[in-house]
């Protein structure tokens, strides 16, 4: 009986996973000042394609689930641009 091994694509994407995380944590430690949010979003919106890539398989589906799939970060761009108007507008 043969032991079961995880597909190739899977264990890249967990490894490249768990080097951004641990980029993350470095970079936590580094004085970047203002860039600090602007590294750590950069590496957030990686992260996220790759799961979004690999785990939720949208890089074998077709046009109609990306459209759907923008859509609904397009819309959570709408929700978190309207709470952050609502933050930048209270006394």
């Amino acid at each position: 009986m043969t032991a079961w091994r995880p597909p190739l694509p899977l264990v890249a994407a967990w490894l490249a996973l768990i080097a951004l995380l641990g980029l993350t944590v470095m970079l936590a430690y580094v004085p970047l000042h203002m860039f600090n949010a602007v590294v750590a979003l950069a590496i957030g919106c990686l992260k996220a394609a790759i799961v979004a890539a690999v785990f939720m398989e949208l890089r074998h589906r077709g046009r109609r689930t990306f459209i759907f799939a923008g859509a609904g970060l397009f819309w959570l761009g709408i929700l978190l641009w309207l709470g952050l108007m609502d933050f930048l507008t209270r006394t």
